[in-house]
């Protein structure tokens, strides 16, 4: 099975280090939820891992072959990175079906036959610019290219951005779908996580330029848990275990903790212990409650 790694990947952008010694790697065969607070490195990191972006230090090899400067290699890669239509750039300047051309171009394995049953989904008017279009339109036409790429490892930045909740619907089940008939690895960035996480087997956590977590999502809920009640009894309660956020409501107290293989919660303390969803988890994590 093929493999995309990254080994010591740093960053460094006019002095300051962005992304810190990370090392990662993703298999063949599995959806990811990349997520971070804003500024924590993720498209950068997503960039260097496809060869947009040089490291200032490290490697990234696929199936052990370098991917930068190396066609064999990009050839599986795709990065379907969000258009700011502020830029102006060449993309904003072109006519839907003309970035689509384009992008078959790119990528070898381009279904084009997906990519129109998409447009016509999607209801996408192909002659329009795309600086024309809707946010949420500019965003279906970044999920086309990541779909119809057919590339092995596909990542999205923020996909579902300026989609509302029907839309994000579709997404996530055509996103499915392409996953279980192809196999193909696919990676989603992004900040709306709590109707994501289903689809995720495997969740990256990156703070801070480096990599905070990775593991399966289920098995990472299921040893997470909020523990509250007077404050006293709940200091008595996580005494043995490692805490990572902490509130405070007078006498009381409510902490997150992440159970360690074969900890378990205490018995005996006067304690409510409730279990978390993704969200509730990185916002632990990461410093803020959500």
């Amino acid at each position: 099975m093929s493999s995309l790694t990254a080994k010591g990947i740093t960053k460094t952008y006019g002095g300051k280090e962005v992304l810190h010694d990370i090392d990662l790697n993703l298999e063949h065969g599995k959806i990811y939820g990349l997520i971070g607070r804003n500024g924590a490195g993720k498209t950068t990191l997503i960039s260097i891992l496809t060869a947009q972006n040089p490291a200032t230090a490290g490697t990234v090899t696929y199936d052990g072959q370098p991917v930068w400067e190396n066609p064999e290699a990009l050839r599986h890669l795709c990065f379907s990175r969000e258009l700011n239509q502020m830029n102006r750039s060449a993309a904003n300047t072109m006519k839907v079906k003309e970035y689509l051309r384009i992008a078959a171009l790119f990528f070898p394995y381009w279904d084009k036959e997906m990519a129109q049953r998409l447009v016509k989904e999607f209801g996408l008017d192909v002659k329009k610019r795309i600086n024309k279009l809707s946010k949420g339109m500019v965003s279906m036409v970044t999920i086309i290219v990541a779909l119809a790429s057919k590339a092995e490892f596909t990542f999205l930045d923020e996909p579902v951005s300026g989609l509302d909740v029907v839309a994000r619907e579709k997404f996530y089940a055509l996103l499915v779908e392409e996953f279980t008939e192809t196999g193909r690895t696919f990676v989603v960035s992004t900040h709306i996580i709590e109707e994501a996480s289903d689809i995720f087997e495997e969740v990256i956590i990156v703070d801070k330029g480096k990599i905070l977590l990775k593991e399966n999502t289920q098995e990472l809920l299921e040893r997470s848990c909020r523990i509250s009640g007077h404050e006293d009894e709940v200091n008595r309660a996580v005494a043995s275990l490692k805490v990572y956020h902490e509130e405070h409501f007078g006498r009381s107290k409510g902490v997150t903790v992440l159970l360690d293989p074969g900890q378990s919660i205490p018995d005996g303390y006067d304690v409510s212990v409730q279990k978390l969803n993704l969200q509730k988890v990185f916002a632990a994590l990461c410093g803020e409650e959500s």
